[in-house]
């Protein structure tokens, strides 16, 4: 199975505001960002289109027109970052954001879920998309940290360090479950 994941475009949102779980719209330069992410995919064709039920995610998936049928997953959501959630990063108090940011796969912000947890919901995902669609291209619309997590998951990488992978807005990264060691391609064209 291949999955290529596709990270939301930009957000109507405030910079340095953390967001997670909030339910926040697209920028207003979603078509341009949308007109890149069709050509970069022209020519493919997916047995099966996933999203995060956030309209982020929701409305870049029915945008984008691989489907008749778009399946909202609720597993694929962004991390809850609790009480943080659309606070400004720098009212975050930092000692508790400096404990938090040492071991994010263990520590959940308050009232919020680990990074481990995350992970662990991407995971069920995967493995849910290899019962489904073993041989098929599947179409993933999420947000950076699950595809962060998928990326470890692939890798047998540990989560620790993991925020070094950068994640663009509307970026396009494949995973490639069909042989004995996954794959991970970073699409830049």
């Amino acid at each position: 199975m291949k999955l290529t994941l596709i990270r939301h475009t930009s957000l109507q949102v405030a910079q340095g505001i953390c967001y997670g779980h909030s339910d926040i719209d697209v920028a207003a330069s979603f078509h341009d960002e949308l007109a890149g992410l069709q050509a970069k995919l022209a020519g493919e064709r997916f047995d099966a289109v996933y999203a995060s039920p956030l309209q982020r995610c929701s409305k870049l998936a029915q945008a984008l027109g691989q489907a008749q049928h778009i399946t909202h997953d609720e597993r694929l959501k962004e991390l809850h970052f609790g009480d943080w959630e659309m606070q400004a990063w720098n009212d975050i108090p930092r000692e508790l954001f400096d404990v938090w940011a040492q071991n994010y796969a263990d520590l959940a912000p308050p009232n919020g879920e680990t990074f481990a947890a995350l992970q662990q919901r991407g995971i069920d995902f995967v493995e849910t998309c290899l019962q489904s669609h073993a041989n098929q291209h599947v179409l993933v619309v999420t947000h950076g940290g699950m595809i962060r997590a998928l990326i470890a998951h692939a890798l047998n990488m540990q989560l620790k360090g993991l925020f070094r992978f950068h994640v663009d807005y509307a970026s396009l990264t494949r995973l490639d479950f069909s042989g004995a060691i996954p794959k991970v391609e970073f699409v830049n064209r």
